[in-house]
């Protein structure tokens, strides 16, 4: 877990280096903290694998998964995958640096590498704990259910930086697309998770650790000092550049918190169907209003940190208005789809929550 936090921090902070000082060399601290996620991930599991498949117990091999005459638990296997592509993007993105020139959107080639690499890392850090949960007795399980949380925002935190131009700034809030990636990305985890986790606000404290953790990185980032490297500079920023305020999640976290709760197991196709219309419902009123605060000038701060655009931004009076809402305006067939995509994203949750609230190996 602490491998898979170091990772978005890692990538948080790159972004933002990106934003700021632009391309650098490879040995930047973000990068470090990126590597050293997968790095720590290959050690620690490598290691679980070797201890587990020498000299573990009986009760530990039962518990574990073979594979190439080796055991260990299906999360150490996921994590190690993940360190393995992790470290392959390394080398690969200079390469692309050094070829290609400057990337113009997050998902490069070697970004996706890097991408399923450290989400494979958080995803056995997820099961790992997970399975300790499923085989801890009552007096266990508190502390196992916050890990696994904590470990559900991490995901959360991924999605919205693999979406950052598509849903991460406010000034997108008011159009379709927002509302169908939103609807089709975040149901999947926090109602996966509130079906998985024996604690009992499980989304909702997802929620509130991917918000902790934007939080925490919009407010260190910005004390730094840093000035751009690469030319054209349009806007001299003098320090780093925040990432934008995270969406407010806790609440339609919460609203699923409630249904999850009060439904119970079995009838999982209404669950994903009230679960999904609840989810966007409940996000759609939150964020649109919520986007309208942080365009006003009371959240032009150091606490939203949202006034702040890296140095190619040609800035101007777009800072502070909706974008597309012309061209991609939110309409009720619009909402229509996001729902329908919440609903399908919410089902899929249900069905690997089910398999996670079984997972013991």
């Amino acid at each position: 877990m602490l491998a898979a936090t170091s990772a978005v921090v890692g990538v948080i902070w790159d972004i933002s280096w990106h934003r700021t000082i632009g391309r650098d060399t490879f040995w930047t601290p973000a990068h470090l903290a990126i590597y050293l996620g997968g790095a720590l991930a290959g050690a620690a599991c490598g290691w679980l694998v070797l201890q587990t498949t020498f000299a573990g117990t009986a009760e530990e091999k039962a518990a574990a998964v073979t594979f190439w005459g080796f055991r260990g638990p299906l999360g150490a296997w996921v994590a190690i995958w993940g360190a393995i592509a992790m470290l392959a993007s390394g080398p690969f993105d200079n390469w692309w640096h050094n070829a290609y020139g400057l990337d113009v959107k997050v998902l490069s080639p070697p970004h996706v590498i890097l991408a399923l690499g450290f989400t494979g890392i958080q995803l056995g850090a997820l099961f790992l704990v997970q399975s300790l949960q499923n085989r801890a007795g009552e007096a266990g399980r508190r502390a196992t259910g916050l890990l696994f949380a904590f470990g559900a925002g991490i995901l959360v935190q991924n999605i919205a930086i693999i979406g950052i131009e598509q849903i991460a700034f406010p000034n997108s809030a008011h159009n379709g697309l927002y509302y169908k990636v939103a609807g089709a990305a975040f149901p999947l985890v926090l109602i996966a998770v509130a079906r998985a986790s024996r604690l009992k606000w499980a989304a909702t404290t997802a929620a509130a650790a991917y918000m902790a953790i934007s939080l925490v990185m919009i407010w260190v980032l910005q004390l730094f000092p840093a000035t751009p490297k690469l030319a054209p500079v349009f806007n001299p920023v003098t320090h780093m550049v925040a990432p934008p305020f995270p969406l407010l999640l806790v609440v339609p976290a919460a609203a699923l918190d409630i249904l999850v709760q009060g439904w119970g197991p079995g009838r999982d196709w209404r669950l994903a169907l009230f679960g999904g219309v609840t989810f966007l419902a409940v996000f759609f009123v939150t964020q649109w209003f919520f986007a309208e605060f942080l365009l006003t000038p009371y959240a032009r701060n150091f606490w939203f940190g949202v006034d702040q655009w890296d140095y190619s931004s040609r800035v101007r009076e777009w800072r502070y208005q909706f974008w597309r809402i012309g061209a991609d305006p939110v309409t009720p067939a619009k909402l229509g789809i996001a729902a329908i995509l919440a609903i399908c994203s919410a089902r899929i949750g249900l069905w690997w929550g089910n398999w996670m609230a079984g997972l013991r190996r």
